[in-house]
């Protein structure tokens, strides 16, 4: 049996990507910072009938992370798929319109979106390394790419939140060298871009968002179960390719 984690996976994109990979994979790691939280996740999955499981984690704890994938060695031995998807973007209520740049944005940002995921792939790395087929999957955006970020016709131009776009062209600066890294092994590293999802992360426009939490795990799931012919170190969408 295939085994698979999802981090912030009690709700939005995180639960229906659980639900996909549960569905798909095997069984499923619903990871969450809040115990009850993640407890109720992974309940209503099972009662839905999928093989689910959950395990405290709080990806911006060191202490956190390792204690998750202690739990999961001890349970399971190993890990198939490691689904980075926990992430914030405080910008959308809190930025400060009158200043560009803001440290403690960045600062709270980047403990989830990039420091969050480089702590998680430190500590399961060893149990993918266990996988004949390990994948791992950064939920990352095309917000952070620089092609868009730069092209006047792109319908991202005009966003303008520094500390999310910024943190995740980082996560998927950390996709290509992570591919690189392990490229003479079975592990395949993609970031996926969900496109405009209707979640808590961006409340004021979560009904204009076309992107059902249904659809965005789509390509999720896809990037997850990709064949060991896949290509590794990409950034895709769900119509292909994405430009850094």
């Amino acid at each position: 049996m295939k085994i698979a984690l999802v981090t912030g996976a009690n709700k939005g994109i995180g639960l229906a990507t659980a639900r996909r990979l549960a569905r798909e994979c095997g069984h499923v790691i619903v990871a969450a910072r809040n115990t009850e939280a993640g407890r109720q996740a992974a309940d209503r999955l099972s009662r839905e009938g999928f093989s689910v499981s959950n395990v405290t984690m709080d990806v911006t704890n060191a202490a956190s992370v390792r204690a998750a994938a202690a739990e999961v060695s001890e349970r399971f031995g190993h890990l198939d798929v490691l689904v980075n998807n926990a992430g914030i973007l405080p910008e959308a209520t809190h930025a400060d319109p009158k200043e560009a740049l803001d440290l403690a944005m960045f600062e709270q940002t980047y403990a989830t979106n990039v420091f969050g995921p480089v702590a998680v792939i430190e500590a399961f790395l060893p149990l993918i390394r266990k996988s004949s087929a390990g994948r791992i999957v950064n939920v990352s955006s095309a917000m952070g790419s620089l092609a868009h970020q730069t092209d006047p016709n792109s319908p991202w131009h005009s966003m303008v939140v520094p500390a999310y776009q910024s943190s995740k062209a980082a996560l998927n600066a950390i996709t290509i060298v992570l591919a690189k890294a392990l490229a003479d092994t079975p592990i395949k590293v993609t970031s996926v871009c969900p496109g405009f999802v209707r979640t808590d992360l961006t409340p004021a426009n979560k009904e204009q968002a076309p992107t059902t939490p249904e659809e965005a795990a789509e390509v999720i799931v896809q990037a997850a179960a990709l064949s060991s012919d896949g290509a590794t170190g990409t950034f895709v969408d769900v119509n292909g390719t994405v430009s850094w």
